[in-house]
């Protein structure tokens, strides 16, 4: 007799991917991040209506068939100002996108979501290269929760270096690779293209942040290059440099040219200077000095953080093992925080005054966000051993009252979205940006009430009424204007728009030279009797051509360093 035939063995459960993991736990922590704004409204920092109204006047130029606007719609009143030029656009894009499918107050609570839950999956990225998947899973969620994405949150509001920060772990998992710091990327990839599309990213998302990476990641090939004693390195970094901001041009060409049309010096002025704002400094400015204070605080918090982190992870013990490949990574690293640590502090302001363009980044506290990624490093390293799971949730305990902290702080304002909203549907407008304000204009003696056109008399130096002319608007978008006027006598055109080189100005076919009033660069056009025909349109200049030239190179030259590895890797396998 025969027994019964044995059952066939279960079908193994599939594991869950460690990179779903961490994303989930990023998501739930994001959620809790933005848990306050459910009873409380928008945090309103800093910032907040800045990138808001930029979100706003984004979608309001895509509704008139503008895809990638230049100049804005409702700023400075309806005066408009070239802010698109100056800022770059990843930011304004992705909170745009989110104003056309949610309503108001979610706008912000999604952003910030969407954003600190790419930063965990980000962080993951980098973190599995140096730690086991636990350290890795914890490390990212650590990066999510950390003090700077905290102060970002809720009292700055600085929606783009927010997203500037997410990138981060991407760009510098590329950079330790291209430095011969890391075990090499897949024989698939390009390690220079590799690098320089998050490089290329960092910079659309925050242009302070370019700097701060731009300045980190010549160090870590510099230090890389004379360690290892490789000119090769070095070569490779520059020349990743290079390609990453060929990919920026288009908006950084343009950028860096038009400068000198408007007012950029209002960037460093009073308050905004990097001396004003080192670590504990105090100005006259009693509000100013107390959120000097707590990013001060914050950042000495992540500082200790760090340092403790790197003492218990032991990377650095007489006994470590010295073959371990990753170890140049992990000096790399500790070099780079200790430069992002002096840098916040008043010893170094020969650097701030004699490096490049460093001055732009205005708060040398903004060097938290390195700080905040190393010692996000350090801490998954920490937390891979046996009890990380302990010394985890006593990191998360202890990240309470600091954003409790930080929830007391600052401003909430359930409405602010939907007033900002309020202003386009009315017509009134938001308030403009001192740097983006062209020369000759100041923008806080631009009417707030200004008519969309207005009759002058013919010559500002005669007291005499206005001829009564009839103004028909034939079109009116952001960058195109359509007029038709006819007038009994000569007079002059007031547009609700200020004068830009970019803007060319048409009467009856023929260009002209727009004139303005004494206190302010609105546009007046001179008008003859009779009828005339006005066309008012935002040109293409040659600085934005140009860069859109080399941005399409750049892309061309990544996508044949692609096909190129990619053909390299199937043709060895």
């Amino acid at each position: 007799m025969t027994g019964p035939l044995p059952s066939p063995p279960l079908p193994a459960q599939p594991r869950i991917p460690a990179w779903a993991i961490a994303t989930a736990i990023s998501f739930f922590l994001s959620i809790a991040i933005v848990l306050p704004f459910f009873w409380l409204g928008s945090a309103s920092g800093h910032d907040f209506e800045f990138h808001a109204a930029s979100w706003l006047d984004t979608a309001f130029q895509w509704k008139q068939g503008i895809v990638y606007p230049r100049w804005t719609a409702w700023m400075n009143h309806g005066f408009g100002e070239p802010r698109f030029i100056f800022y770059p656009p990843l930011s304004w894009i992705l909170g745009a996108t989110l104003s056309l499918v949610l309503p108001g107050m979610w706008i912000p609570l999604v952003f910030i979501v969407l954003v600190q839950t790419f930063a965990g999956f980000s962080a993951f990225c980098l973190l599995r290269r140096l730690v086991n998947d636990r350290g890795a899973i914890l490390g990212a969620a650590c990066y999510v929760i950390n003090p700077y994405a905290l102060l970002l949150t809720y009292i700055r509001s600085d929606f783009a270096e927010q997203l500037a920060c997410a990138v981060f772990p991407l760009l510098f998992v590329a950079a330790l690779r291209l430095a011969n710091l890391l075990d090499p990327p897949a024989p698939k990839s390009s390690p220079l293209a590799s690098f320089a599309i998050p490089f290329a990213a960092v910079w659309l998302a925050n242009a302070p942040a370019g700097v701060i990476v731009s300045y980190s990641l010549a160090l870590v090939f510099a230090w890389a290059a004379i360690t290892q004693r490789s000119w090769k390195i070095a070569f490779r970094g520059v020349s990743g440099l290079a390609l990453g901001l060929g990919l920026t041009c288009f908006y950084l060409v343009p950028a860096a040219y038009e400068q000198r049309w408007v007012n950029i010096g209002q960037a460093l002025a009073s308050g905004l200077l990097p001396s004003q704002n080192f670590l504990f400094t105090y100005i006259a400015d009693p509000e100013h000095t107390w959120f000097n204070w707590i990013a001060s605080f914050c950042a000495i918090l992540l500082f200790l953080l760090c340092a403790i982190a790197a003492l218990v992870s032991r990377r650095f013990a007489s006994f470590a093992n010295s073959g371990d490949p990753r170890r140049k990574a992990w000096l790399a690293l500790l070099v780079l925080a200790a430069a992002a640590t002096s840098l916040m502090f008043r010893f170094t302001t020969p650097l701030w005054n004699f490096l490049p363009k460093l001055r732009f980044v205005q708060f040398p506290w903004r060097w938290m966000s390195i700080l905040a990624l190393v010692g996000a490093c350090f801490l998954a390293s920490a937390l891979q051993k046996r009890r990380g799971w302990a010394w985890f949730a006593l990191l998360l305990l202890l990240s309470v009252p600091l954003a409790h902290f930080l929830v007391n702080n600052t401003w909430w304002d359930a409405d602010e979205i939907p007033t900002l909203q309020a202003a386009i549907t009315d017509e009134t407008g938001f308030d403009g940006t001192d740097e983006y304000d062209p020369l000759g204009d100041d923008h806080l003696n631009l009417p707030p009430d200004a008519p969309t056109t207005k009759i002058l008399p013919a010559s500002p130096e005669e007291d005499t009424r206005a001829p009564d002319a009839h103004v028909q608007i034939e079109k009116w978008t952001t960058e195109d204007k359509a007029l038709r006027v006819d007038s009994p006598a000569p007079a002059r055109l007031a547009l609700r728009l200020l004068n830009y080189p970019a803007w060319q100005v048409e009467v009856n076919g023929a260009p002209i030279v727009p004139g303005r009033p004494d206190n302010f660069d609105q546009m007046i056009i001179p008008i003859a009797a009779g009828s005339s025909t006005i066309h008012v349109r935002f040109a293409r200049t040659p600085d934005r051509t140009l860069g859109l030239l080399i941005s399409l190179l750049s892309i061309l030259l990544t996508i044949v360093l692609l096909l190129v590895a990619r053909n390299r890797g199937s043709a060895r396998a």
